[in-house]
């Protein structure tokens, strides 16, 4: 694991097709209260134990230990962090340059195998980039083309290795609870955070995969309880849920 250094600075790279100009920005002007618990990025912080916890134990069963990891569309690096202090090395890429510079000032001094840089997917791609794992958490929902995302991504990944996606389904329940009731309704999100045409199915998912190379080889439904402010695992799918997608 000798590829990540801990975080020095931010190297800035070109930004291309898998990138919605819009969409950085929304999150770029997120970046100072990203890392506030209460603040607009809330939600993420009470779901990032579940679903960093749900992808080490799979890394593990797979790999044997910790491994070399892309987190793409990292934001300020919850997930980033979180899974270099269980000792992944971990590169975190993201579009927005506000972003990346406060994931890097947040994980300044912590001793982690953690690196940090601003710019594309397709970035990595023209340096021949590989990793065992590449994460992708509450970010195809937010790309240009995600079948188009999923084919880049697999030129990202070592044969035999993994990646693994977390999104919403695109449900009237999904509509309702996600879209109307997390953003309008509770402000558990900043309004305007998704658009719900946009949310991928399970089934979209293991089409746009199958036809990258990947197939599906686990799936969880990540479930909310609104009275505990608490995400737990579970088999419905309706909402949000977490893939992991095998590269054949």
């Amino acid at each position: 694991m000798a590829d990540a250094q801990p975080v020095s600075g931010v190297a800035q790279t070109g930004v291309a097709g898998s990138v919605v100009a819009d969409e950085i920005a929304r999150f770029d002007a997120l970046a100072a209260q990203w890392w506030d618990t209460a603040g607009p990025m809330g939600a993420l912080h009470a779901m990032n134990p579940l679903r960093v916890g749900w992808i080490d134990r799979r890394i593990r069963v797979r790999f044997g230990g910790p491994v070399r990891l892309l987190d793409i569309g990292c934001g300020a690096g919850l997930a980033s962090e979180a899974l270099a202090a269980l000792g992944h090395d971990v590169l975190g890429l993201d579009a927005a340059a506000d972003v990346i510079a406060a994931a890097t000032a947040h994980a300044d001094g912590q001793g982690l195998s953690l690196a940090y840089r601003a710019g594309a997917a397709e970035d990595l791609v023209a340096e021949g980039g590989r990793f065992s794992v590449v994460t992708a958490l509450e970010v195809i929902e937010h790309v240009a083309d995600p079948a188009a995302f999923l084919r880049l991504l697999a030129q990202l990944i070592e044969p035999g290795g993994l990646l693994f996606v977390s999104t919403l389904n695109r449900t009237l329940r999904s509509l309702a609870v996600a879209k109307l009731g997390a953003e309008y309704l509770l402000r558990l999100l900043p309004v305007g955070t998704h658009d719900w045409r946009q949310f991928i199915t399970p089934a979209e998912l293991g089409t746009y995969g199958k036809a990258a190379g990947f197939s599906v080889a686990d799936v969880s439904g990540m479930l909310f309880d609104i009275r505990s402010r608490q995400w737990r695992a579970g088999t419905d799918l309706a909402v949000n849920y977490i893939a992991m997608l095998e590269r054949r």
